[in-house]
């Protein structure tokens, strides 16, 4: 890997707050992690002169990575009001390079940044050096990107895989689609595999059950299911959550031959890590038919790592700046 040196400021915005922190261009760590109230602030641009003046940090390259959609230089977030131009705050700020990227790009990148000892991995052999990688992500929402690498640069590959129709592999799968279907035009894998989802299957299965239906946020879902005394909607719905999740990375994998492993992000997966590895997950990976033996040896890895988004984006700017990762 090229050695760089010194410091770039790297950022993970969100609707609610801005984590800034440190990258060591040489090695990829942080330091310095700060987190700012996007409520309580005016602009990203005073928060990045506040986190300055608070650790007396100097450096001349930032990258943020936002979550937003990134096209040309201006920029208005979604879910709270900073609005701004990209290249009057590197202006403003006196940066060589202020480069912004896509929330689930950083968590792309976070897959090379992160090593495979700090990651669970869910079967499979080893990966493919410089093969193809997909990420996807169950959270707000179900984020997917993959990484490819070309003239030894790994580019990350933007994509709204979340948003594809859902795959059902079995006729319960199929009859909780079609309840599904009864309130959205398009079913997508996003309506399943999400915090949101996870309220949808369950209300779905409630109905299917014959139970009462319950206004259940997402949290209690997943406590229903783990309860001393399991709710059996909210446990079926986990049960087909992790069945679904193993259909959906499979389809991934044959994708782009994915052989440099598929990785699980998002706040979900982490939160019942245990009870995924035990679930059908693996199984329904792997169930493709005459390729079964090729997902067979495509480990997948869940990234725990609650900094993951600011390593993505450390990754990302120094690739940039000339390390080769």
């Amino acid at each position: 890997m090229s050695k760089l040196q010194g410091v770039a400021l790297v950022g993970d915005v969100g609707g609610t707050n801005a984590r800034l922190s440190l990258v060591n261009l040489a090695d990829g760590t942080l330091s310095n992690t700060k987190v700012y109230s996007s409520v309580d602030n005016e602009s990203l641009e005073g928060v990045i002169v506040k986190y300055r003046q608070e650790t007396g940090a100097q450096f001349e390259n930032a990258c943020i990575a936002i979550a937003c959609p990134v096209d040309g230089d201006h920029i208005k977030m979604t879910n709270n009001p900073w609005e701004f131009s990209i290249s009057q705050m590197k202006a403003n700020l006196g940066l060589n390079n202020l480069i912004f990227i896509n929330d689930f790009t950083a968590m792309s990148m976070s897959a090379v940044a992160i090593d495979k000892s700090q990651m669970t991995q869910l079967g499979g052999d080893k990966i493919v050096d410089g093969a193809p990688m997909a990420i996807y992500g169950a959270g707000t929402g179900l984020g997917v990107g993959f990484l490819v690498k070309v003239a030894q640069k790994w580019i990350a590959l933007p994509s709204e895989g979340g948003h594809v129709y859902v795959t059902t592999t079995t006729p319960r799968e199929d009859a909780i689609l079609a309840e599904l279907r009864k309130k959205y035009e398009h079913v997508s894998a996003e309506r399943l595999l999400s915090g949101q989802g996870l309220v949808n299957m369950y209300k779905a299965i409630a109905t299917l059950n014959g139970h009462e239906v319950k206004d259940l946020e997402p949290c209690d879902v997943t406590a229903g299911a783990f309860a001393a005394t399991p709710c059996p909607d909210c446990k079926e719905t986990v049960d087909e959550f992790c069945a679904l999740m193993g259909v959906f990375g499979g389809n991934l994998a044959i994708n782009l031959l994915s052989k440099g492993g598929v990785y699980i992000a998002g706040g979900i997966v982490p939160r019942f890590i245990e009870y995924f590895k035990n679930s059908k997950f693996r199984e329904n990976f792997e169930k493709k038919g005459r390729f079964k033996d090729m997902l067979s040896k495509i480990p997948v890895y869940v990234i725990s790592n609650g900094d993951a988004g600011l390593l993505g984006a450390g990754a990302f700017i120094r690739q940039e700046l000339g390390a080769v990762l």
